[in-house]
This record gives C-alpha cells, structure tokens and sequence, in this order.
C-alpha cells in the first residue's frame, strides 16, 4: 500500500507519517528529510536547495521528482511508501502516478491536513530540536521538560529555516498550489481530509481508520 500525506509546512506530515510507518510497517519517503540530508552532505546540490529554501521558495518539480524515483524503483519500498510533503502541485500529482506506474504500483490512499495559518506560525516559530536526542518540542503545544540534561534550553535548537517570514510564505505558496492537486485527486476518489488542529491522538486515532477501512490493504 502507498499511501500520500500532505498539508501546508508545520501541518504536522511529518509527525502522522512516523506513527503510520510504526503501526503499518511503511517506510516514510520525506521530500523535506531527502532535501535536507543532500544539504548536510554538502553536495552540489545540497546547496542549490539550501539557497532555495532559505528564501522561502519551493524546490523546482525535477529536483524532487529525480529524488523520489530513487525510492520507487527499489523493490525493498515497493508498495510501502508513504509520500510525505509531496506532490504540491499538480505537475507533481502527475508525475508521481506515472512514476508508480511505470514500476507497476499506485497509490491507495492520500489524506489531507487541514490547519490555519494561525495555527502553523506557532508550530514553526515555537519548534525546536534537541541535539542530543533528536527529539522535538514546541514552546507553545510541548515545550521541553524542566531540570534536564539531554534535553535543557541549552541543547535545543531551531531550524535555520524556522523563521515567521519563511512560514507565511511556504504557507502562501502552498495554498497557491494546492487547489488544483486537491481537485486531481478528489477526481480519483483517495482523498480523505483530516482536521489537523485536532490533538495529535485523535488525529493518529482518524488516519488509522481510514487505513484499515481499505479493502485489501493488509
């Protein structure tokens, strides 16, 4: 089975997606993560994209598109993927059908995160990550514990792309985009919208739902 997660940046894909790979045994395929490892290994085009994403801008369709197909054609993630953050346009939608296709899978199923754009300024300027443990909070929804060494204020820290500008213009350009991918699989009948303000268990407790209510998904 493979499945698509998608919403605005901060809308918590990332978050749903590791609670799906733990409870169904998928492998979560992180457009963000791919784009973000090609930048720590310093690559030519690790720091193509750091210019990009630190102006607030998307990567371009082939970038992500060329990094994707990596994982599809590999028959140790075939029909266990869950694509996480991607498509966000239409061309992509395209693209990734024909890309399933061409290595004989497709996907079954692709849930939506609805969140305010309220909402995603607190989980972006409020993130944080512990660099000892990798864990992350947010000052406004899980602040980190108190009188601890791993995890103490210290040790916590933020994304270089974790600005309030850089968030108001992902979400602007998401909400550009997604209409038209929205309305492309509305038309093929997968896509499941999921409130996603709800508290982190409900909407764990929803997704799994709509999973194990595929006919044939096991």
């Amino acid at each position: 089975m493979n499945l698509v997660i998608f919403g605005p940046p901060g809308a918590g894909k990332g978050t749903q997606s590791k609670f799906i790979v733990n409870k169904f045994n998928l492998h979560q395929l992180s457009t963000g993560e791919l784009l973000r490892k090609e930048i720590i290994n310093k690559t030519k085009l690790g720091s193509e994209i750091s210019s990009i994403m630190n102006s607030g801008k998307l990567v371009s369709d082939k970038i992500a598109s060329d990094l994707i197909e990596e994982f599809i054609s590999n028959d140790n993630y075939k029909n266990r993927l869950i694509f996480d953050g991607y498509p966000r346009n239409k061309i992509q939608a395209i693209n990734l059908n024909n890309l399933l296709k061409k290595y004989n899978q497709k996907i079954n199923l692709v849930l939506k995160l609805s969140v305010s754009i309220d909402t995603i300024k607190k989980r972006i300027i409020g993130r944080s990550i512990c660099s000892i443990c990798g864990k992350i909070y947010n000052e406004f929804f899980n602040p980190a514990p108190l009188n601890t060494d791993c995890c103490s204020a210290r040790f916590l820290q933020k994304r270089s792309d974790d600005t309030l500008e850089i968030s108001i213009s992902r979400y602007e350009t998401y909400e550009k985009n997604i209409k038209p991918v929205i309305d492309f699989y509305k038309e093929t009948k997968l896509l499941k919208v999921v409130n996603g303000e709800m508290p982190i268990s409900e909407i764990t407790d929803e997704i799994s739902g709509l999973i194990t209510g595929i006919k044939g998904w096991l």
